[in-house]
């Protein structure tokens, strides 16, 4: 079954939404109105909170380890769900760590984006840096 979204004032719903920026350690709570904005436009709300974690993990990397903190975010609306892509331009892929410390502070990020969100993944983008990317499908459509 397909859903019918008519139209807002501004035009069709657009199925995806893109901004380039320089993040700071606040940026993740202003980019996660945008993301929850969206999925509620999209009535994908029930994946708000795994993709607002999702979001913010990856934003966070940026901060952390992006050392002009550009990056391109980009949300596509899925026919299942959606997908987010944080591009930055850094060439050094993530590392997963192999064992952390109970006591260590960082290095859980990764651990628990693959714990919320259905596939993960990175990639070298053109020019030389990276895209981080995540998925989350609507529950309904799980196992299809």
């Amino acid at each position: 079954m397909n859903a019918y979204f008519p139209p807002t004032l501004l035009g069709p719903r657009p199925d995806q939404y893109a901004m380039r920026l320089t993040v700071g350690e606040h940026s993740a709570r202003h980019i996660r109105r945008i993301v929850r904005s969206l999925l509620d436009e999209w009535e994908l709300a029930p994946l708000t909170d795994a993709v607002e974690l999702g979001v913010t993990e990856l934003v966070a990397n940026v901060v952390r380890h992006v050392p002009d903190r550009r990056c391109e975010l980009l949300v596509l609306r899925l026919a299942a769900g959606v997908r987010v892509e944080v591009t930055d331009g850094c060439p050094q892929l993530l590392a997963q760590p192999a064992e952390l410390s109970p006591e260590a502070e960082n290095g859980r990020g990764l651990v628990l984006l693959d714990a919320v969100v259905d596939k993960w993944g990175v990639s070298s983008a053109p020019g030389g840096g990276k895209t981080v990317w995540f998925e989350c499908r609507d529950a309904g459509d799980r196992g299809q």
